[in-house]
């Protein structure tokens, strides 16, 4: 009688999954942090609130001439700070923005290592799987055959 063979177990041989987030977080430098926080300042609406109630404020404080007026109309001095923030504010933008298309790249690359991990891990199951049922069929041979030995000496 042949008895049946059963497959090793399957040991996981990848290296483990990495949380892309911390691993980036963990190499920023000051500058780049800086270029984040001020991206996610300058785009919210907390700053446009702001900001328009600083520009307004200005424009009347000048026009109504209740504080003596340090810009008179056309405001040329309210118009060299805002290009001057926006000379500056615009490349750190674009650089927390290109940071993040690499951090995109880099997440998409590692959904792709972890899709590759679990097709392999599927293969795995599928073969156990089919090695089962090779096992399992030759059990209920096995098993049929012994009953029908016991029903011919009965």
């Amino acid at each position: 009688m042949k008895r049946p063979t059963f497959p090793a177990p399957y040991k996981h041989e990848h290296a483990p999954v990495k949380n892309v987030n911390e691993v980036i977080t963990e190499q920023l430098t000051i500058g780049q942090k800086a270029a984040d926080w001020i991206a996610a300042r300058v785009g919210s609406w907390e700053f446009i609130i702001g900001q328009s109630v600083l520009l307004t404020l200005w424009a009347l404080l000048n026009v109504t001439a209740w504080v003596r007026h340090w810009d008179p109309y056309p405001f040329i001095l309210m118009n060299l700070v805002l290009s001057l923030q926006a000379a500056y504010t615009a490349p750190m933008i674009m650089m927390s923005q290109n940071r993040q298309a690499a951090r995109d790249r880099i997440e998409a690359h590692n959904d792709y290592e972890v899709n590759l991990k679990a097709e392999v891990e599927v293969k795995e199951v599928l073969e156990n799987l089919a090695a089962q049922n090779i096992a399992i069929a030759e059990l209920q041979t096995m098993l049929e055959t012994l009953l029908a030995r016991q029903d011919d000496r009965e």
